[in-house]
């Protein structure tokens, strides 16, 4: 065997893709492995059609790479190329393969390029390694959570732009620190021995720090630490993950004040009581766990009953405690037996002392009598409530006589009474009823709480009562309640 033969076995053999081309663009070497890496062995359509033949692309995937670009016609017009990327689809790999190609011209004949050849190995396993990486380099610097990485020692090696947020340390001043410079002193050093014994026996550590920001806030954060292993399989960096919880937190302390709260509120809502010359009725739904709305039913020495119907401003937490307070007042001056207006104006001397200037109460004292025949009330600006005759006809409204308890310490009320028949229903509700809005933005109004009263008076006090919160409730058409709901009812035994 000659050394031609010898050399072309050789090219066969190696595990490189090996083409060459001579100065017309035939290709005259054509190797095994190029064959196999490209899919397609030789075919003679020129220069010009390589790309389109062997699916030739730029690194993005989707560009054809340019013919006139490819390391062999470069070669060819005289030119050495080094470390050419290209991706390979074709029908024969559909899913693409990426070649690392070289090439130089080598001969000449009268001073051109003779002959040019191209080497090129695979590199897929490689570049699809190299983009896991970058794809998770790019994930560990775009998360919202803090990363940082540290040497066996503690020392921090990295940390991502999300740690420079939540802590207020910048890359270059937590480098070379250790996480240290986090403690906030809420955890004793026996906490941490506990937490490095479990990571130098290359166990990942879980759980809820309360760590300290470079401005000394606080902060909770559930972190995770994990060992990392060399190929050796000794521990060679420690990966941390903290999320920043303290809103969360913050939300569940409130949720847990917010059911406490209204477990206490629930006390408050004394059931409607018996009472001989009256069916009565109360519904109370609070726009959250909570409310500003009061109602209570307080009975009176000379076989009277009170009622009392309040509307804290605002609804949440705050309200709720002022409507401790508010009731607190009403049943110690209702205990003395005072009249309904010295009643009120005792609460409001109370209130005006307890109030910041933005909060304020409206309330509603009906006192019922023994004989079902009357009403006498006195309203601080509470309006929303009026009896219906046999008919369903309005037999009075029961409006405001003083201003809302809070704002003025100089008080001054009047009492109103209304005379009732066999037939009468008395409804007292707060403003969340009336003022409850569609989907369109227009509020459910006094008169059409009226109509449905009207239509449904026949029905046990509890019942009716029941049933006007819910009518309010639902003509919101699924929006979240704005406010509380609370309706009264009695009806004349």
């Amino acid at each position: 065997m000659d050394i031609k033969s010898i050399l072309g076995e050789v090219l066969q053999e190696l595990p490189v893709g090996v083409i060459i081309a001579d100065h017309d663009g035939r290709l005259t070497v054509f190797n095994r492995e190029a064959e196999r890496i490209l899919g397609i062995g030789a075919r003679q359509v020129g220069p010009n059609h390589w790309s389109e033949l062997y699916g030739c692309y730029l690194p993005d995937k989707l560009t054809p790479f340019p013919a006139d670009n490819l390391p062999l016609n470069r070669a060819l017009r005289g030119e050495e190329v080094r470390g050419e990327t290209i991706f390979i689809r074709n029908s024969f790999h559909p899913e693409g393969v990426w070649i690392r190609a070289s090439s130089k011209p080598f001969s000449k004949i009268a001073g051109a390029v003779g002959s040019a050849v191209v080497v090129f190995s695979d590199i897929t396993k490689r570049q699809i390694a190299i983009e896991k990486i970058e794809l998770l380099s790019r994930a560990v610097e775009q998360t919202g959570d803090s990363v940082f990485i540290t040497d066996p020692a503690g020392v921090i090696q990295y940390v991502n732009p999300a740690f420079e947020a939540t802590t207020g340390y910048t890359r270059d001043e937590a480098l070379g620190q250790t996480p240290r410079i986090l403690k906030s002193g809420q955890h004793g050093e026996e906490f941490y021995r506990e937490l490095w014994t479990q990571l130098l026996q290359g166990n990942t550590f879980r759980g809820t720090l309360i760590n300290r920001k470079k401005s000394g806030e606080l902060y909770w954060a559930e972190q995770t630490i994990t060992p990392i292993r060399d190929s050796a399989g000794n521990i060679s960096q420690f990966v941390s993950v903290l999320k920043d919880i303290t809103d969360i937190r913050k939300r569940q302390e409130h949720e847990i004040q917010l059911e406490m709260a209204r477990r206490v509120q629930q006390r408050f809502y004394t059931p409607a009581v018996a009472c001989s010359s009256f069916d009565v009725g109360r519904a109370v739904y609070p726009a959250i766990e909570v409310g500003g709305d009061y109602i209570d039913f307080i009975p009176a020495s000379n076989r009277c009953l009170n009622i009392a119907v309040g509307d804290v401003s605002g609804h949440g937490l705050d309200s709720a405690l002022l409507m401790a307070l508010t009731r607190a007042y009403v049943r110690s001056y209702s205990a003395q037996d005072l009249e309904l207006v010295d009643i009120l104006a005792g609460v409001n001397r109370m209130l005006i002392a307890d109030l910041e200037e933005t909060l304020y109460v409206t309330l509603l004292l009906v006192r019922a009598d023994a004989s079902g025949s009357t009403l006498s009330y006195a309203s601080a600006a509470h309006e929303t409530s009026f009896v219906l005759g046999r008919s369903g006809e309005v037999e009075a409204l029961i409006e405001s006589t003083g201003i809302p308890l809070g704002l003025i310490p100089n008080y001054e009320i009047e009492t109103k009474l209304i005379r009732l028949n066999a037939d009468s229903v008395v409804v007292l509700l707060t403003d969340g009823a009336s003022e409850a809005s569609d989907p369109a933005g227009e509020q459910l109004g006094l008169e059409r709480l009226i109509e449905y009263a009207r239509a449904h008076r026949t029905e046990p006090a509890q019942q009716l009562a029941d049933g006007l919160c819910q009518y309010a409730r639902t003509f919101t058409g699924g929006l979240a309640q704005q406010d509380d709901i609370a309706a009264v009812v009695l009806k004349p035994a």
